[in-house]
């Protein structure tokens, strides 16, 4: 047995043998099946990308139809036990977990980048009253280019850590402007003697000039919460993030298209759409009602099923717990009596189980972040930054893979054959007039 594919192509008679490695054939394999020379040759046509690779990668591996989501090859479920999102970040980048020196350099080197430069304030300030905050962390991470010219040298290693460094400990401080902008608040400057996450909290929710220390349960809990979306394959934002910095633009650039890509509604608004439908039902009674109707196609149970998983979504088994601690400290969200019936529900009824729609991590993220008091406009925002680590892990390792190109996908041309030019005069409404054909 060999790892070749045989091909036989009906129109012209001709076998084909193609290499099989991993699992695939090279899309460029497909190009020698011609039927004539002026042919191009074939191509393959994957709206979406649901089956074609484009990158080989060791950062993240999921098998869906198992529930596995591994960072590096360590299990989700042991980081989230026992990591810190810092730690994680650089086991992400680098690759292999830090020792206790690396791990304290890295983050000492990391916080010496928290603070933004006074014109970004200012630039950030200019924004409306009601900007959204995602709108504000897209176009200020982009206006970070144009702070640090350097960055566009993205051969240089070194220089593309700095970068790294500099996007990770930044990120948190715009994204906690933008949500002090939204209420009318003055801006807090980063505290860098509190942890990675409990300093994003204290810029986020401190009212005073005394030194503000979170809950070590809300830290814990937003840590774990940045654990499980710092990565997560090639997904909608990761490949955007590939795809703009195959043409080597700065990382700044890139990672502002990579959070406008999960600004949209069917990425990072996925939690905004599970609290949306909880608050429709409203209470634990219209939950089988709701059932019946989302059964009959009236509706759709949010936060359930997964474009990768076709298991439990390994990551809302964690997100539960998480949930079920923040709650015993801020008080219990009644929505959760809702999501709670809606599951109980959902994992026996075999509508749902056949269809194997279990839930993700979106059905509990958006409870937490609630309950933490924030709104669901900076639901996205939450996303982003741990997402950022990730973003910034692929990029990384996209420009040392000597097999990657700058993208440019290939279509199907649907339009009109050649045209003769009409001019404006002998024009009506786009069409040509009957003595006119």
């Amino acid at each position: 047995m060999t790892d070749t594919l045989t091909v036989t192509d009906n129109r012209t008679g001709k076998t084909y043998e193609i290499p099989i490695t991993d699992g695939t054939i090279r899309a460029m394999e497909l190009r020698q099946i011609k039927v004539n020379d002026d042919d191009f040759g074939l191509m393959t046509y994957d709206p979406g990308y649901v089956n074609t690779a484009s990158t080989r990668s060791s950062i993240t591996y999921i098998d869906g139809g198992k529930g596995i989501l591994r960072y590096r090859g360590y299990p989700i479920e042991q980081l989230a036990e026992e990591s810190t999102f810092v730690e994680v970040a650089y086991l992400l980048l680098h690759g292999e977990l830090p020792t206790e020196t690396q791990l304290n350099e890295w983050e000492y080197e990391t916080k010496q980048h928290t603070v933004v430069h006074e014109n970004i304030k200012r630039q950030m300030e200019a924004f409306r009253y009601d900007a959204h905050p995602m709108g504000m962390l897209t176009s200020t991470v982009a206006a970070l280019s144009t702070f640090y010219p350097e960055a566009k040298n993205v051969k240089d290693p070194a220089n593309r850590m700095l970068q790294i460094r500099r996007l990770i400990a930044k990120v948190p401080t715009i994204a906690a402007f933008t949500y002090r902008h939204s209420l009318g608040h003055p801006y807090t400057y980063p505290n860098n003697e509190l942890s990675y996450t409990a300093n994003f909290l204290s810029m986020m929710f401190k009212m005073s000039d005394n030194f503000y220390e979170p809950h070590p349960a809300l830290v814990r809990a937003l840590d774990v919460l940045f654990i499980l979306h710092a990565d997560h394959e090639q997904n909608c934002s990761t490949s955007t993030m590939r795809a703009i910095g195959s043409s080597h633009a700065d990382p700044y650039s890139a990672l502002a298209g990579s959070a406008a890509a999960l600004y949209g509604p069917l990425h990072g608004g996925a939690n905004e759409a599970v609290l949306r439908m909880l608050t429709q039902i409203g209470d634990v009674k219209n939950v089988p009602d709701f059932i019946s109707r989302v059964k009959n196609g009236e509706g759709r149970l949010m936060g359930f099923g997964h474009r990768v998983y076709k298991n439990y979504d390994p990551r809302a088994r964690i997100i539960k717990q998480v949930a079920d601690e923040v709650f015993d400290l801020v008080g219990r969200n009644p929505l959760l009596d809702i999501a709670l019936e809606l599951e109980r529900i959902a994992l026996e009824d075999d509508y749902f189980v056949s269809r194997r729609l279990y839930p993700n991590v979106d059905f509990y993220s958006g409870l937490i972040y609630q309950a933490m008091g924030l709104p669901v406009t900076m639901f996205p925002v939450m996303f982003a930054i741990p997402r950022t680590a990730g973003w910034l892990a692929q990029w990384n390792e996209m420009l040392e893979d000597p097999d990657q190109r700058i993208a440019r996908p290939r279509q199907i041309y649907t339009g009109s054959d050649e045209r003769e030019y009409v001019h404006l005069a002998h024009r009506r409404g786009g069409y040509l007039m009957p003595h006119e054909k």
